[in-house]
């Protein structure tokens, strides 16, 4: 049977991180791995065994392997998205936030109300001590759709006019904002508060907007089940956890032989809360 597109777009995916972030350094760690824990090291190694060959360089700097990872998540998630058309039909556009300084969310439909907070923020020492940054979200990836043209919608039939839906943000002639379909924030690993910072994001997304809530996704590689689980666990703010290589890392965990770790990642896979990044863009086509 031929490979389907998705999968050569994960084995491209995967050699883009072998490239760049994913190494392993002169003791054979991995860099996902934290050489302070025996079990992470044990599982990270599997994972990597199972992907392909993989270079020896030193560790690469957080931010740095950040970066390119969100840029490797970006590239995965446009071209898997745009393959979809056909089941999520529209006008898209994706884009990674790489400036904090920029207006984030705010220069979307369901956020432009922020901006006017900021401004005023910025004068009223009092509000901005009671928003606190409840207005600044500045997502890693943001996929959001293009408000349509009438002539677009009546295509088939006369569908609207002018008297009628004269609210809804989907129309251009009410809205010249684009509208958010998701945000996903992208982690190349899950360390000291990064899962509690990824729920405060969501929860500002869902507290903050009018109107319809975005898909809210988090992206990781981290190898670890005790770390995944304190942001995949649990429900109401994050929709799902995507593992860049959750089928490697099942198989990794059964290897060292530890049923505490499995029984955790099974429980997270089984009850819907850990996927594979290839579920993701058909999670975002519903």
């Amino acid at each position: 049977m031929n490979a389907s597109a998705f999968a050569h777009l994960r084995a491209s995916f995967f050699e883009s991180l072998l490239d760049s972030v994913l190494t392993t350094d002169s003791n054979g760690i991995p860099s996902i791995a934290d050489r302070n824990q025996k079990s992470s090291i044990a599982i990270s190694q599997g994972i990597v065994r199972r992907l392909g060959e993989i270079q020896m360089a030193t560790k690469v700097a957080g931010q740095i392997s950040g970066n390119s990872f969100e840029t490797n998540c970006l590239e995965f998630i446009e071209k898997a998205f745009g393959l979809l058309s056909h089941l999520r039909p529209g006008n898209w556009g994706i884009e990674r936030v790489t400036n904090p300084r920029s207006d984030g969310v705010a220069r979307f439909e369901q956020y432009a109300h922020l901006t006017a907070l900021k401004r005023l923020a910025k004068v009223d020492a009092d509000l901005a001590a009671s928003l606190g940054n409840d207005y600044a979200v500045l997502p890693d990836i943001l996929l959001f759709r293009w408000p349509e043209e009438d002539a677009d919608i009546n295509r088939h039939s006369p569908l609207v006019d002018e008297s009628l839906a004269r609210q809804t943000g989907l129309r251009r002639i009410n809205n010249p904002l684009p509208l958010i379909h998701a945000s996903v924030s992208c982690k190349w690993t899950l360390r000291s508060d990064r899962a509690q910072n990824a729920r405060s994001e969501a929860l500002h997304l869902i507290r903050n907007r009018k109107g319809g809530c975005p898909h809210i996704l988090f992206v990781t590689a981290e190898p670890s089940p005790s770390r995944l689980s304190p942001l995949a666990l649990g429900t109401g703010d994050i929709d799902c956890v995507y593992h860049v290589a959750l089928p490697e890392l099942i198989e990794s965990v059964r290897e060292i032989d530890n049923d505490e770790a499995l029984a955790m990642l099974m429980m997270m896979v089984e009850g819907k809360r850990l996927k594979d990044l290839t579920d993701l863009p058909l999670d975002l086509a519903v």
